[in-house]
């Protein structure tokens, strides 16, 4: 079905083409109004009544819903062309980002994943003096408030809150589920007389609670206190900050969605194999301390997990994938984009990715100073830095010239450094660019003054997983290379293999998680195949004989999905049956260290045993004159004859 898109020019102040919308984003447009929201509000609600309506007006969002709400219609979508696009020194030439901008809001949005969680209102506080108490006076009313003070003090008596002393050892979990332990616990007794009377103190008190409100003037609890829900810190010399903290708890009580941000397949993960260590590049990022190692792989407590994005974006083997919303999504979007631009008759656009941060200031520079270039279309993501390599060069594949990443004060850097870095060595330099600005001007200057570089000649469509998109973005984007060699730590890459040293022991091949390695059942060899090799670093680190270096680079070529002999040797002939077995050289070389030079091969009959496959080395163990697992001699069997014979003796 059609969309119908009512338009409002908003006082005039900018030119809207409906003509151009129409082709290129496939919908059917309203005429132009003025003030949609103000003195053409009847026409507003009678275009409402129409099925499938969405408005492109994102400030008044709360005022349609209301009037929706109020003449008994489906709640239309919204979409801002005015802050991305209208409203810009460029607004004449911006009526193919509008396009753009229209034709991604039309796409379908996957449905959330999430999981219930229930708060009763359990909270601690933390802190000394009057502000905690304070905090808790204000919050007895609405939550159970316990407040944990360092020693004891004299309590109030007849609070509505408890007031308990020790030192807090130990603190997990997340909201709704903390879990924590005391030592040096002690609790008021009530009544008598004077001070108040504290209770024995005693160590290992275990405690659980929903809500953490933390008021010391110390280092936080958690990694990332501010990614950990439920868990409120402020500054007790701030009243402002405290109040706001109280405030935050004090809505805190109840059922609440938490959104399951990672899909995680175990069997992906190249963590580790029989406690060797491999991948770890998801436990190094992770800010909040969701991801525990669990043996050959990680584990993931979705519970704690803030949703950063950064672990998917580093995972080499797609065994942690975003999925709110799933990559699909994100390169459905970036090739809706880039090719509604074109089709509406633009060329070379440019993409600025950002979160809410980066929405605020596209705002404040559109209100206040130049607005956006025309070529440049902003995409909106919740995971700032989950947007990685692959997603970067998804985008110039799909025809954008550039991409620009506007960075937030909270963002996880490092990981975004990486990936920008990465993709910059596989599409080449000028082409990813990390904005650290906070300014709304310094933005539009940034983005006014940048070069426009032109992009490719034949944009391709995206699909399939995050290593098939960035094998077929890059062989679009550097169609005459073969071998691209990348920064080290890269996901992709080959092993070198240091012929004189390696024994073909295999026991890389037996360890390789994604495959990469592999032998021959008929001949002692080594195969490789690069496009399956993660670089994940568990072959060097395996091998006895340190003979395997890692070699980070992206093969274009046909040969990267065939596998390849990296050593191989003549098979050892069994010197009795002739049977082939192990490698010539592994042979020889355990002939030269212990035939002759250890005691259980010191004479030539057994250290010939060494040269025998295994049958013919049991064979020849078991009739051996020394054999120590050999016994007397078997007696005679007894017959019937024998029985009679002794009879006719007696």
């Amino acid at each position: 079905m059609t969309k119908k898109l009512i338009l409002c020019d908003c006082l005039g102040s900018q030119p809207i083409n409906t003509q151009t919308l129409e082709n290129a984003a496939d919908v059917t447009c309203s005429k132009v109004l003025t003030e949609a929201c103000g003195k053409q509000i009847k026409e507003t609600a009678a275009l409402l009544t129409e099925a499938g309506t969405l408005i492109a007006c994102q400030q008044e969002a709360p005022l349609f819903r209301e009037l929706a709400d109020e003449i008994q219609v489906d709640t239309p979508g919204f979409i801002d062309i005015r802050d991305r696009g209208g409203w810009s020194d460029e607004a004449d030439a911006a009526g193919p980002k509008m396009a753009a901008l229209v034709a991604e809001a039309l796409l379908p949005q996957p449905s959330e994943k999430s999981v219930d969680v229930v708060s009763t209102g359990a909270c601690l506080i933390l802190g000394e003096g009057d502000v905690a108490l304070k905090a808790a006076a204000d919050l007895s009313d609405i939550l159970a408030v316990t407040v944990l003070v360092d020693h004891p003090i004299d309590a109030l008596p007849g609070a509505q809150f408890d007031v308990v002393s020790g030192q807090l050892t130990r603190a997990s979990g997340t909201f709704g589920a903390f879990n924590l332990r005391i030592d040096h616990f002690q609790q008021t007794i009530a009544g008598g007389r004077g001070s108040t009377t504290w209770t024995d103190a005693k160590n290992g008190a275990l405690t659980e609670c929903d809500i953490i409100l933390d008021l010391r003037a110390q280092p936080p609890l958690f990694p990332a206190p501010e990614k950990r829900d439920g868990y409120l810190r402020a500054d007790p010399g701030s009243q402002s900050a405290v109040a706001k903290a109280v405030l935050e708890a004090s809505q805190l009580i109840g059922t609440f969605e938490k959104p399951l941000y990672l899909r995680f397949e175990e069997t992906l993960c190249a963590h580790s194999r029989a406690e060797q260590a491999a991948c770890s590049k998801c436990l190094d990022i992770c800010p909040t301390g969701a991801i525990t190692s669990a043996g050959e792989h990680v584990a993931i407590d979705p519970m704690i997990c803030a949703g950063c994005g950064a672990c998917s974006a580093l995972c080499p083997s797609n065994a942690i994938t975003y999925d709110a919303p799933p990559v699909a999504t994100i390169f459905s979007r970036i090739h809706t984009l880039a090719s509604t631009y074109r089709k509406a008759g633009g060329d070379a656009p440019r993409l600025l990715v950002h979160d809410d941060f980066g929405a605020e200031m596209i705002s404040l520079s559109a209100r206040f100073d130049r607005g956006l270039p025309a070529d440049v279309i902003p995409l909106s993501v919740s995971a700032l830095a989950g947007f990685g390599h692959a997603e970067m060069l998804a985008a110039l594949a799909s025809g954008f010239s550039s991409v620009s990443i506007l960075l937030a004060p909270r963002t996880e850097r490092a990981a975004l450094e990486s990936e920008a870095e990465l993709a910059s060595a596989i599409a080449g330099p000028d082409t990813i660019t990390l904005l650290d600005i906070a300014d709304p001007d310094a933005l539009s200057d940034a983005l006014y003054t940048d070069s426009k570089a032109m992009g490719v000649k034949a944009p391709v469509l995206p699909l399939g997983s995050r290593r098939q998109v960035t094998r077929l973005a890059a062989k679009t984007l550097q169609p005459d290379t073969e071998t691209i060699p990348l920064p080290t730590a890269a996901p992709y890459g080959a092993i070198l293999v240091d012929q004189d040293a390696c024994t073909l022991c295999l026991s890389c091949v037996s360890l390789c998680p994604s495959g990469a390695l592999g032998d021959n059942p008929d001949k002692p060899q080594l195969r490789f195949q690069e496009d399956a090799c993660l670089q994940c670093g568990l072959c060097s680190n395996i091998c006895p004989e340190d003979a395997i270096t890692l070699i980070p680079q992206l093969n274009l070529t046909d040969e990267a999905f065939t596998q390849k002999v990296l050593n191989e040797e003549d098979p050892f002939a069994c010197v009795e049956c002739g049977a082939l077995f192990g490698s010539k050289s592994t042979v020889e070389r355990i002939m030269e260290k212990l035939a002759g030079n250890h005691a259980m091969f010191s004479n030539p009959a057994s250290a010939r045993m060494i040269q025998m496959c295994e049958n013919c080395r049991i064979q020849a163990q078991y009739h051996s004159e020394n054999n120590p697992f050999s016994g007397g001699d078997r007696p005679a069997v007894r017959t019937t004859d024998d029985y009679l014979s002794k009879r006719k003796d007696h």
